[in-house]
């Protein structure tokens, strides 16, 4: 990924575990290094990522990661311009804000001050600022009620990836 402005963002690798009717599932193994400028660490657990179709939730407008028990969060989604792939590679511009679900059931939208801010310092145009705003709700609204493809369907993935 990348921040607005063709700046450096997160950066993994990842093993494409399939697809189905919600995306690409990609595996992230407990101990795959992540880094990004000023940050680096290795995955505390497995997890499965998803690329959504284009055409989910009105706009695919996300990235999806789904955590294995034993640390504080379980779900953690991305507000992204619609992820492409280029070659092996999935590239998006986060977008800043984020839709978590804790270890504690909790959810809630993350950096909607950090969201504010770069509209204004990086001057993001209002079709980016409303796509951002229209995946967030979408996808706030799945998390909470546990709508696909937030209901446990990573579950199928997250065994293909441990039994591996």
């Amino acid at each position: 990924m990348t921040k607005w402005g063709d700046r450096p963002h997160w950066e993994f690798d990842a093993r494409l575990l399939g697809q189905d009717d919600h995306g690409h599932w990609l595996g992230i193994p407990a101990g795959t290094p992540m880094a990004r400028p000023g940050a680096s660490f290795l995955a505390d657990v497995d997890q499965v990522g998803l690329v959504p179709r284009a055409s989910h939730g009105g706009c695919g407008a996300w990235l999806a990661t789904f955590h294995a028990p034993g640390i504080w969060v379980r779900t953690y989604v991305d507000m992204t311009s619609v992820p492409i792939w280029d070659g092996d590679v999935v590239r998006a511009v986060d977008h800043d804000l984020d839709v978590i679900r804790t270890s504690d059931d909790e959810v809630y939208v993350d950096d909607q001050d950090e969201f504010v801010e770069h509209q204004a310092a990086f001057g993001y145009p209002a079709e980016v600022v409303a796509l951002a705003e229209q995946s967030c709700a979408w996808v706030h609204h799945a998390v909470v009620h546990e709508l696909a493809p937030f209901g446990g369907e990573h579950r199928r993935w997250l065994d293909l990836l441990t039994s591996a």
